[in-house]
């Protein structure tokens, strides 16, 4: 190798090192800016009112004061909120995921009449505002079957086909399946159900994690319908509770911050889980090799 190469791929080999340097420094710049408000929501609720107040403000709490948590599961009813959480949510997640798998295998492998039709109906109701629905719904949940107060107008959609979105999600995956294993199932005696449970389900696995995923932060945050179909406080979920608990602290903001990260650990949590998944499932890989 002649010197004017050799300096060539010295020359390129630091231009690579020097590019990867930078990337690094802007990726931990950007995760700084998304991460800073969740530091400094935690941060504050370690504080007390006066420290929170302070000019100019400190990045880090002169005391660490977890008893501000103690202080808070005192009045929060945090274990019950999430309980009646989990109540709406596991029930939809399982639903939710399995009705969608229905859903996508039957417009992605089967033939009928009016599929096409079927699936344009799908998809543009995609393009719906949610508030162009939430009158007749709660009309018909409410007056129709007469569900005042109930979990139920929040968890049975979810058994109706899990979403348009999350539908149009596993359709895609399953679409770039190849058709020949289903073929060979069928030649082997198998049915319908049989492909989709033993060939289509396990391939499309980081799929339905997503589609869980998507489903549980929805409903997390689901504030607008909650408000609307539960009233009772025996009932109230995490994002009520908080709402109502930060009405009653008013200026506490130590104790509030400290509900609210008790509020959106479980969803980190669940996030941080599936997240292998998520990333597999958003860029639609597929089988792989």
């Amino acid at each position: 190798m002649s010197a004017v190469t050799y300096g060539k791929l010295k020359s390129k080999k630091r231009q690579a090192r020097t590019g990867n340097i930078i990337s690094f420094i802007l990726i931990l710049f950007f995760a700084g800016l998304v991460l800073f408000p969740i530091w400094w929501i935690f941060r504050t609720s370690l504080m007390t009112n006066p420290e929170i107040y302070k000019y100019p403000p400190s990045l880090v709490p002169g005391n660490w004061l977890f008893s501000n948590y103690e202080k808070t599961l005192r009045v929060f009813k945090f274990w019950k909120y999430l309980w009646n959480t989990m109540v709406i949510i596991v029930p939809s997640c399982l639903a939710g995921t399995f009705t969608a798998t229905l859903c996508g295998y039957a417009f992605a492998r089967l033939r009928f009449r009016g599929k096409n039709l079927i699936w344009a109906l799908c998809v543009g109701s995609m393009l719906l505002p949610v508030m162009v629905t939430l009158i007749p719904l709660y009309i018909g949940w409410t007056r129709g079957l007469g569900l005042h107060d109930s979990y139920l107008p929040l968890i049975l959609p979810y058994f109706c086909g899990g979403g348009a979105f999350n539908i149009f999600l596993i359709r895609q995956f399953i679409l770039s399946i190849p058709r020949e294993l289903d073929q060979a199932a069928t030649i082997d005696g198998a049915g319908y159900f049989r492909i989709l449970f033993n060939i289509i389900m396990p391939a499309i696995k980081p799929a339905m994690i997503v589609v869980a995923l998507f489903i549980f932060i929805g409903l997390w945050n689901d504030l607008l319908q909650q408000m609307i179909y539960i009233n009772s406080s025996d009932k109230y979920t995490i994002a009520l509770g908080l709402t109502n608990f930060r009405g009653q602290l008013k200026q506490d903001w130590s104790l509030t911050m400290a509900a609210t990260c008790l509020s959106f650990a479980p969803g980190v949590i669940f996030y941080l889980i599936g997240q292998k998944y998520f990333v597999e499932g958003i860029t639609l890989t597929g089988l792989k090799n």
